[in-house]
């Protein structure tokens, strides 16, 4: 049956007609739907880890079981999981595993915009790029019968673009696959003389894809006009062929990784220029010079940010078809915490403390929003406690009293603890805050290690934060509410003045989760409202200026009363 289906639905429904058993992943966009969708399949056991390394160990093990088994994350998520992928590589498989990972060209939801590609050329994995749902589909079953018949996990990538759009694909049947036999193999223990033998067998394997990718349908050659050749995968492939239609002659890797190199060769004899489309890295571009074939690549496309239809023409001096456009100009809206989000209160206490604040990633990044302008840096999940142990090892006691870590539950579970246990160790005198807001909320409300529930919303062991960070070694672990505002303040000045380590653990529920109870909105008493403004640093999007009076938005007020504590004339109301 033929449907409308979302890149990352369609990733899970080949996953599921191949017969996939196990899906262990750890949430992030744009990769996140497929875990969910997945989830709704009873056939498949489907999981969040507590970050990506397990989720992938725990997908090996399930394979090394004898399931077929997949694991889904974004790029990002791959640099935490590289470590054991670069190991089973060398151990090679037995039952399928398919490694799904999504790049975020534009850093739409990311820190950065690194390419995947270059982890399948370093771990020596190849890796399949769909272009759009149906190859999204096709290419997850693919890719289990790659890694059955050539013993090697497989990377499936899909980007922004293809995980979020839609188009037409066809459903099929699931395939049951007999569970393999676990087999004892001293040589799967990967020290020296087995690790060398692996790594001649890794060798072995890589060009044996190599040779596939000259005949492998999944690299098809569209010949028109040979006055232009072009060479493209994924997204890129269908902005070529909206800009230059069908009259190019195209080489469309879906095999990203061996790539041809006679296939490449015979290409580029039968054309008189050949051109290399790809969004951010110049890997195929580089592939082509290293085996002796001139191309055109990033001198004309390029390397930062994700292409386009327009972006392709431009740069190849073509006028760029009209889009449509709306006649009001419409003002940027801003990223911003949600009215009555429980991150607003801390953040604005941090910042009236003047506190250098070591930012993670999740919501609470927006902390760096105006007005309330609180955080100073990020880096990767996890790094603001082991980060905030250093800056304070830099600057001693001048540091100690004036700085904090941030990190959201989600994340403290996924990488969070080790960097308490360092300072605790260690014994710097850090102030570490978790934002407990019962989800992982940036991603779409996800269950984790902390919330108690499962994927599938079933009941499930939950962390205990405050025994935990006891546990590591911390005596001093305080629990409060972010939106009482004094109580926050006063918790915040105590802890930074203590001369040992301490965790304030601020516990709100994300607002946005359903089963939250929402107070009926505020009000604005205008006879006491002098318009002086004091509310407003809180930067909730509920509230603005009308004239001279504060006004509150109703469809967006969830009386959380944050706002009514900055205000010394009583004239937020309820």
């Amino acid at each position: 049956m033929k449907e409308l289906m979302l890149g990352n639905k369609a990733v899970a429904r080949g996953l599921y007609e191949a017969g996939c058993a196990v899906i262990s992943s750890y949430p992030g966009t744009p990769s996140t739907e497929i875990t969910e969708e997945a989830a709704k399949y009873p056939e498949i056991y489907c999981e969040w880890a507590p970050n990506e390394k397990v989720a992938l160990e725990v997908a090996h093990g399930a394979a090394v079981g004898g399931k077929r088994a997949a694991c889904c994350m974004k790029h990002v998520g791959l640099n935490v999981a590289a470590d054991p992928l670069f190991t089973i590589s060398y151990q090679g498989v037995d039952a399928g595993l398919v490694i799904c990972v999504a790049d975020d060209p534009g850093m739409f939801s990311s820190q950065n915009e690194q390419d995947s590609r270059h982890y399948a050329i370093a771990a020596k994995v190849p890796m399949l790029e769909p272009s759009d749902s149906q190859e999204a589909l096709t290419f997850a079953k693919r890719a289990f019968e790659l890694s059955e018949e050539y013993h090697t996990p497989v990377l499936l990538r899909m980007c922004t673009r293809i995980s979020h759009s839609q188009s037409i694909a066809e459903a099929g049947e699931r395939k049951e696959v007999p569970q393999k036999k676990y087999v004892k193999n001293p040589e799967r223990v990967m020290m020296t003389t087995n690790s060398l033998k692996a790594h001649y067998r890794v060798e072995e394997r890589t060009q044996a894809m190599t040779e596939l990718a000259e005949t492998t349908d999944l690299n098809r050659l569209e010949m028109g006009d040979t006055s232009l050749g072009i060479i493209t995968s994924s997204t890129s492939y269908q902005y070529v062929r909206e800009v230059f239609g069908e009259k190019a002659s195209v080489l469309k890797l879906g095999l990203s990784w061996p790539m041809p190199v006679k296939k490449i060769r015979e290409f580029a004899a039968q054309v008189d220029q050949l051109l290399v489309v790809e969004e951010l890295e110049p890997i195929i571009e580089n592939h082509c010079r290293q085996i002796g074939v001139d191309v055109i690549g990033k001198e004309k496309i390029p390397m930062v940010d994700e292409l386009t239809q327009g972006v392709i023409a431009r740069c190849m001096g073509q006028e760029a078809k009209a889009t449509v456009a709306l006649e009001d100009a419409i003002p940027n809206r801003p990223p911003v915490m949600c009215a009555g989000c429980p991150h607003r209160g801390v953040f604005y206490t941090l910042a009236k403390n003047k506190c250098m604040v070591y930012g993670d990633i999740g919501c609470y990044t927006l902390g760096v929003m105006p007005p309330l302008n609180a955080l100073d840096l990020n880096v990767c999940m996890g790094a603001s406690c082991s980060g905030l142990h250093g800056f304070n090892l830099a600057g001693g006691a001048e540091h100690e009293k004036h700085s904090v870590a941030v990190i959201g539950d989600s994340t403290f579970a996924h990488s969070g603890i080790t960097g308490i246990a360092d300072i605790a160790y260690n014994r710097s005198n850090s102030t570490v805050l978790i934002l407990d807001n019962s989800i992982t909320g940036m991603t779409g409300h996800q269950q984790n290690p902390t919330t108690g529930k499962t994927l599938r919303g079933e009941p499930a062991g939950q962390i205990d934060l405050e025994g935990l960070c006891r546990a590591v070694g911390f005596r001093r672990v305080r629990v409060v509410d972010p939106n009482n505002l004094k109580e926050m303040d006063k918790t915040l000045k105590e802890e930074l003045a203590a001369e040992e380590p301490s965790v304030i653990i601020t516990r709100s529920p994300c607002v946005m989760l359903k089963d939250v109870k929402k107070a009926p909105p505020l009000k604005v008493d205008l006879d006491r409202c002098n318009g002086c403004s004091l509310c407003m640093r809180i930067g909730c999007p509920a509230l603005s200026l009308r004239g001279e009076k504060v006004e509150i938005d109703k469809t967006q007020c969830i009386g959380c009363q944050v706002c009514m504590q900055m205000c010394h004339r009583d004239a937020l109301i309820v």
